[in-house]
């Protein structure tokens, strides 16, 4: 990381309509780039919170083709900004099935990484219960991408539970995690184990999630936050859309692993 700027975290509480989701991906983006933003992540699902898994299926992409990518890469381009695009349904060789994939568009709105979520959340309880592997393929690649403002480690909501997939990619400046976590699991575990994560891998964390009751009858947890390398909340957005920013600062990412080499410190 090379010096100061500006990050968003885009909070959504997405619908079942593409199209106004798109509308609303692109108004919070510009304003994000308005207040200053280098770098945006919109949360996961941002396009479509659908009313069955066969939803996601039918808009679902080629790489490198279509409507959603089309506008994300707009997004990108006419606010110059990096944008790390939420998630979107890419097609896969299974039938019936798709990555849940979240792409990196550079400001000229080139689409420059992908990374596609590894871990697939099953939950029952409290009446609800979720099966991801129902609809989703599992990516297999951990991925880290080098925007130029920053080295950024890629996760996806459940992937958050996985310390492992992020000490396979340390050292990084940014860990990003587009996320649509349940408002029960979120109430328990979500702050807690970003903060963690911030802490182990001495880095900042940018957490765009969605935040409400969609609907589908689904309710999300929100809590949007940018957390710095010391563990500390620099803000947060509990609920409703909205855009959270925060300044990264490479003096402070130096600051904390010269006086903690904790990473250096690794023995397994």
């Amino acid at each position: 990381m090379k010096q100061k700027f500006i990050a968003a975290a885009v909070q959504m509480v997405s619908s079942t309509d593409v199209a106004a989701n798109l509308a609303t991906a692109a108004r919070l983006v510009a304003q994000a780039a308005a207040a200053g933003a280098a770098f945006v992540v919109l949360p996961e699902y941002f396009c479509l919170m659908g009313r069955q898994d066969g939803d996601k299926v039918a808009i679902s992409e080629e790489i490198g083709d279509g409507p959603l990518q089309a506008a994300l890469s707009a997004m990108a381009r006419d606010n110059k900004v990096w944008l790390a695009a939420g998630t979107i349904p890419l097609r896969c060789p299974e039938p019936g099935k798709v990555f849940n994939s979240t792409l990196f568009y550079d400001p000229s709105g080139a689409m420059m990484a992908r990374y596609d979520k590894i871990h697939l959340f099953g939950f029952t309880g409290n009446g609800e219960r979720y099966c991801e592997s129902d609809s989703i393929v599992a990516g297999t690649a951990p991925v880290k991408v080098d925007i130029g403002l920053a080295e950024v480690a890629c996760g996806i909501c459940y992937d958050l539970r996985f310390p492992e997939l992020f000490r396979q990619l340390a050292p990084f400046d940014l860990m990003i995690l587009p996320a649509a976590f349940t408002a029960t699991t979120g109430e328990a575990h979500w702050e807690i184990l970003l903060r963690a994560r911030a802490i182990e891998n001495q880095c900042f964390v940018i957490a765009s999630g969605q935040g409400g009751s969609h609907e589908n009858g689904r309710h999300t947890h929100g809590q949007t936050m940018i957390i710095d390398p010391w563990g500390r909340i620099l803000a947060q957005q509990a609920k409703g859309e909205g855009v959270v920013l925060a300044e990264i600062d490479p003096e402070l990412l130096h600051t904390v692993r010269s006086g903690l080499p904790a990473l250096a410190h690794r023995v397994l």
